[in-house]
């Protein structure tokens, strides 16, 4: 029967302020340019005494530690870890075929 009421003039400000305060916080996050980063497919060497002793000082291994860590794939983190294990550096210590966590040999 009627339609949509019509706004009074202090509703009408204060949707005027809102949007337009929304429109500035939407301009804001458009402005802001997202950092991109590169991803290696070059894993670091597994016989590096260096590299072989900052992965001993983290905690768990897991490949997604391993692959934010050093900025790799997560299939060449996967890689990575298994020629850790198979040089004695590290231990498997649970896992699937989806995730496979390791642990430091003493």
């Amino acid at each position: 029967m009627g339609g949509k009421k019509k706004l009074g003039i202090k509703q009408m400000e204060k949707q005027q302020t809102s949007k337009a305060a929304s429109d500035k916080v939407k301009e804001k996050k458009a402005a802001l340019p997202q950092k991109k980063t590169t991803i290696s497919i070059i894993p670091p060497d597994a016989k590096d005494q260096k590299v072989v002793a900052e992965v001993k000082k983290m905690g768990v291994l897991t490949p997604y530690t391993v692959a934010t860590r050093y900025g790799i794939r997560m299939s060449v983190a996967k890689d990575f870890l298994e020629q850790l294990e198979t040089n004695g550096a590290i231990q498997q210590v649970s896992g699937s075929h989806n995730l496979k966590i390791y642990k430091a040999e003493a």
